[in-house]
C-alpha cells in the first residue's frame, strides 16, 4: 500500500511539472554565460573583499527577469527561458554547485507566476536565508548594501524575501525599507519583474557553506557596525554574559551539563541571557557593552560584530564542528577569543546535547585571560 501511494505521488508530481512546462516552457542552460541584451551586468567597484583570491562583486539587472525558488536549495534567475548561470544559486546538501545542477533545468518552474510591474531586488537564497539569524545578518543585509552601490534603495519597488520575523523587520527599518515593500517568497515562489535586480553573494563562492563562512570579508562587519551600532537599545544588563542556547530549535551545539556550567559561572558574576527574547537593538547593546561572553556555538555569536575591542570571548563547540566564523569576527574586531573544543560523544550519549563541558576546562580557560 505504501509503495502504491509513493508511485501515485511520483506520477502526480511529474504530471504537475509537465503542465507547468507546457504553460511557461522548459528552461535552457547556456555554457557561455550572459549573452542576452536583456541583462546589464556591472562590476561593483566600490566594495572589495580583503580575502585573498576573492571574486569581484557584480550586480545584474534583467528586463522582465524571473525568479523561481524551491525555498530550500535552489534559486533560479531566468531571462526569458534561459537560466542566468552567474546569478542563480544552488546550495545542495550544504555545498555550492554549478548552475548546471539547478532544479529548474529538469523540473521547470512548477508554480503559478506572479507578474510584478516594478523593480524588484531578489534577496532569496533558499533555506539558509529564510529565518537564520546569522545568515540574515551576514548574507542578506550585505546584499542590500551591494545593490545600493548601483541602484538606490528608494528606487527599488519591491524586495523579494521570505516572510519576515521581528528581528528581520527591525534590521530593515533602519535601512528605511517599508514592510509593505516586501514581496513574500513563501507564497510567491515564482515571479516575473519588469526589472529584476540580483547581486553576487557577499562571501560564499565555492565549497561547503560551514567551511567557507570563516572567510567572511571585513567590510561586512565594518558596514554592519556603521549602520546599526547607533541603534543599540539600552537596558539593564550584566557585562559578564553567558549565552543560553537552550531556546534554539536545533539540537546541535547544546551543552548537556548546562545547569552545572551556569552555576559555576554565576559564582563568577555571570548572568544568563537568551538572545531570542531580546530585540535586535537590545542584542546590539548587550554585546557592545559586554566585557566577557561565554557560550556554545550558535547564531547569537553573530552579535560579536557589535563588540568593542578586547572583549573576552569563549566559544564552546564539538571538535568535529567545522564553522570558524566567530574566530574570524573576533580577528576583525580585535577581540580576545578562545575556543574550547569538546570531545566527540557517541551517538547514544547525545540525547541531551552534543557537548559535555568539564568545569575544570572552562575554569582553566577563564584563568588564562588573566
Amino acid at each position: 500500500m505504501i509503495k502504491f501511494k509513493k508511485k501515485v505521488q511520483f506520477y502526480f508530481k511529474k504530471i504537475f511539472q509537465l503542465v507547468f512546462i507546457l504553460i511557461y516552457g522548459s528552461i535552457k542552460y547556456e555554457r557561455n554565460g550572459i549573452i542576452s541584451n536583456n541583462i546589464i551586468k556591472k562590476k561593483i567597484e566600490s566594495i572589495v573583499s580583503d580575502i585573498k583570491g576573492s571574486k569581484n562583486y557584480f550586480s545584474y539587472k534583467i528586463k522582465n527577469g524571473r525568479v523561481y525558488t524551491d525555498y530550500v536549495e535552489h534559486v533560479a534567475i531566468i531571462d526569458g527561458n534561459t537560466l542566468v548561470n552567474e546569478a542563480s544559486y544552488q546550495q545542495i546538501s550544504g555545498e555550492l554547485k554549478n548552475a548546471e545542477e539547478n532544479i529548474v533545468l529538469t523540473k521547470g518552474t512548477p508554480r503559478v507566476k506572479k507578474k510584478i510591474n516594478g523593480r524588484v531586488l531578489s534577496l532569496v537564497q533558499g533555506e539558509s536565508g529564510n529565518k537564520n539569524y546569522l545568515h540574515w545578518v551576514f548574507d542578506i543585509l550585505p546584499k542590500i548594501k551591494l545593490c545600493s552601490e548601483h541602484y538606490p534603495l528608494k528606487e527599488i519597488d519591491f524586495f523579494y524575501a521570505p516572510s519576515l520575523q521581528n528581528f528581520q523587520k527591525q534590521t530593515l527599518s533602519v535601512l528605511d525599507i517599508d514592510e509593505n515593500k516586501i514581496l513574500n517568497s513563501d507564497t510567491n515562489r515564482h515571479i516575473e519583474a519588469r526589472e529584476l535586480i540580483v547581486v553576487d553573494h557577499p562571501w560564499y563562492h565555492k565549497g561547503f557553506i560551514l567551511n567557507e563562512v570563516e572567510f567572511l570579508p571585513a567590510w561586512i562587519i565594518h558596514w554592519l557596525r556603521d549602520i546599526y551600532l547607533k541603534c543599540a537599545k539600552q537596558f539593564e544588563n550584566n557585562k559578564k554574559i553567558y549565552i543560553d542556547r537552550t531556546e534554539s530549535e536545533f539540537k546541535h551545539c547544546q551543552i548537556q551539563n548546562d545547569n552545572e556550567v551556569f552555576n559555576f559561572l554565576k559564582e563568577k558574576g555571570f548572568s544568563k541571557y537568551r538572545t531570542g527574547e531580546l530585540s535586535f537593538f537590545e542584542q546590539i547593546y548587550l554585546f557592545n557593552n559586554a566585557k566577557f561572553i561565554i557560550g556554545a556555538h550558535g547564531a547569537a555569536f553573530a552579535n560579536l560584530t557589535f563588540c568593542e575591542p578586547n572583549t573576552n570571548i569563549i566559544e564552546i563547540k564539538p571538535s568535529t564542528h567545522p564553522n570558524n566564523v566567530n574566530k574570524r569576527i573576533s580577528e576583525i574586531n580585535n577581540l580576545n577569543y578562545k575556543l574550547i573544543n569538546t570531545k566527540e560523544l557517541d551517538e547514544n550519549q547525545k540525547k541531551f546535547g552534543d557537548i559535555y563541558l568539564p568545569i575544570k576546562e572552562l575554569e582553566q580557560c577563564i584563568t588564562n585571560f588573566g
